[in-house]
Order: C-alpha cells, then sequence, then structure tokens
C-alpha cells in the first residue's frame, strides 16, 4: 500500500464532479443549439428520455461514458468535444491538525508518485526571512496568513503537479483555504489527540501548554504529556 502506516485519511477527488456536470451539461446545450436541434430531438437521437436530457443540460444527470458518448455522436461530435475545458487538479495538499503526519507522510507520497513534496511553512519562512515562532511574535496572525495566500498562490500559479503539506490553520482563512481546495485534490490526515499533541511538543512548539500553570510531563503509562 502506499500509505502504509498508522494514519487515517481521505482523499477528495481530483476533479470536481459537480463541476464536472455542469460542464458537460453546458457542452451539450451549446452544441444542441448551434445545431438547432430540439431536445426530444437530441433524446430521439441518442435513445434517452427527454427529462434526462434536460437533466443532462443541467448538469444534474450523472450520465455514463457510453450514454454520453451517444449524445456526442447525435451532435455529431467527438466525445473529447464534450470535455474540453475541463480542468483535472494538478496538485495534491495534505491537510491536518499540527502533529497529524503532513511531514511525514509528504515526502514518502511525493516520492512514489514521483512529485516534488513543498512544506508551505518553510516558503511562507523564505518569504518572511523569519522563523514561524518570529513571525508569529513580530507581525501577528494577520501577517501570517497573508504570506500563507501568497506562497499558496504562488505555488499554484503555473499549475506544476506537486504535493504540498498545508499549515494546520489554513482553513481559519477563507481566502487560501479556497484556493487549496479549487486547485488542489486535499488529502486529509488524522491521528489520535494524544499523538497529536506527543508530536508537536517533539517538534519543540509549547503552544499547547504554554499557558498552563506547570510544565507538563511524559506519562509512559499514560503515553501523553500531563501536568
Amino acid at each position: 500500500m502506499l500509505l502504509d502506516f498508522d494514519y487515517m485519511y481521505y482523499i477528495s477527488p481530483m476533479i470536481d464532479t459537480e463541476e464536472l456536470l455542469r460542464r458537460i451539461g453546458a457542452a451539450v446545450r451549446q452544441a444542441r443549439t448551434e445545431r438547432e436541434m430540439t431536445l426530444k430531438e437530441l433524446a430521439a437521437a441518442a435513445d434517452l428520455s427527454v427529462r434526462f436530457v434536460a437533466l443532462l443540460e443541467a448538469g444534474e444527470a450523472n450520465i455514463a461514458v457510453g450514454r454520453l458518448a451517444a449524445v456526442a455522436e447525435a451532435l455529431g461530435v467527438r466525445l473529447t468535444d464534450l470535455l474540453d475545458g475541463i480542468e483535472k487538479k494538478s496538485a495534491i495538499a495534505l491537510l491536518g491538525l499540527r502533529g497529524a503526519g503532513k511531514s511525514t507522510i509528504g515526502p514518502r507520497v511525493a516520492a512514489a508518485l514521483g512529485l516534488p513534496f513543498v512544506e508551505l511553512d518553510e516558503r511562507i519562512e523564505e518569504e518572511a526571512g523569519l522563523g514561524l515562532a518570529e513571525i508569529f511574535a513580530l507581525h501577528g496572525e494577520s501577517y501570517y496568513r497573508k504570506l500563507e495566500g501568497t506562497c499558496l498562490a504562488r505555488l499554484l500559479a503555473n499549475g506544476t503537479p506537486l504535493l504540498i503539506a498545508l499549515p494546520g490553520g489554513i482553513v481559519h482563512s477563507d481566502e487560501a483555504f479556497d484556493l487549496a481546495r479549487k486547485h488542489c485534490a486535499t488529502v486529509w490526515l488524522k491521528a489520535k489527540p494524544e499523538d497529536h499533541m506527543e508530536r508537536v511538543l517533539r517538534q519543540g512548539d509549547r503552544r499547547p501548554v504554554a499557558d498552563r500553570p506547570f510544565p507538563a510531563q511524559w506519562d509512559p503509562k499514560l503515553g501523553i504529556h500531563v501536568t
């Protein structure tokens, strides 16, 4: 298995299904209009019901390839003509909370797929000329979010296939998160709460326990840091 380790994940499709159906429907409607065919004439020629063709043009019919080929033949066009302009997402984005495993899984999956691997946080640090802790301490979260959107847009601008590990808090930025969902197939990683905590603390990030009155200590029986 490609993802043969103890993580939970789910993957969004490389192509947005609803957008795909809308574009196919628009292409069918345009081709029919150009040929001055009625819905009834197209339905009869493709051996489909008028209702189904109407749903197809509205982008609401999940049509099988064979039936779509029959529609293309009835319209006198190639099947590929009805699929023109449908953009396949070339980038894969890993999402999840800090400690979900993005930095561990990312390089392994990227190597298996033959894709370059990019940590967006590293690009943000390069852009700012500062480490993440310094960015937050000196400029605050709003500045970080601005860099987050700028760096992500730059990475996705030319459509180069790649795998990106996104910051855990990107969901708090509507602009950056919408950009990721529009241009990337998203892979959401999950882990047990205690695993999240331990991995973050191992990275030297004390923010999860920074406001507690006593320092967290490792409990070997529980397998987590406790106070």
